[in-house]
């Protein structure tokens, strides 16, 4: 009976490690920040569309972030002054990969430049893939997609 109360008791401290050792969401912290653009809709191929506003507005947001306690690039693409969009953060590492060793692991004060352009559809499709979003992949009408 106590060597069961004991296990017991390791797997719920491990369980709660792993819980609050996880990205916690905090605030944003880019360095700039921007009026946001028209809500006008753009038909990018048949039954897809993007926020105009989204694409065209784009440029003229930040192109760093300075990470801070708790971030996960998960969280950081899911700002909406980023991509509005977590499953885009395969992004953000690919345009790292020379400060990221492991996606898993980023530290407090990286900065990290945030593409903004030079993407097509279907490279913002496969990255939304491999981050394990839903089909058909395509992203949601309020994300920023660094498309050109």
């Amino acid at each position: 009976m106590r060597r069961e109360v004991f296990l017991i008791f390791i797997l719920v401290s491990v369980g709660f490690m792993l819980a609050i050792s996880g990205c916690a969401k905090q605030e944003s912290a880019l360095t700039a920040s921007s009026e946001p653009a028209g809500e006008e809709v753009i038909v990018l191929e048949e039954g897809e569309s993007v926020v105009a506003g989204a694409v065209e507005g784009k440029t003229s947001l930040s192109g760093d972030h300075v990470v801070k306690s708790g971030e996960c690039l998960w969280w950081i693409s899911e700002y909406e002054e980023i991509y509005n969009d977590p499953f885009m953060w395969p992004l953000i590492y690919n345009a790292n990969k020379d400060k990221i060793k492991n996606p898993d692991l980023i530290y407090p004060g990286q900065t990290f430049s945030i593409p903004r352009s030079g993407y097509t559809m279907d490279e913002v499709r496969e990255a939304r893939r491999t981050a394990g979003a839903p089909r058909p992949y395509t992203p949601p009408e309020e994300s920023m997609p660094p498309v050109d």
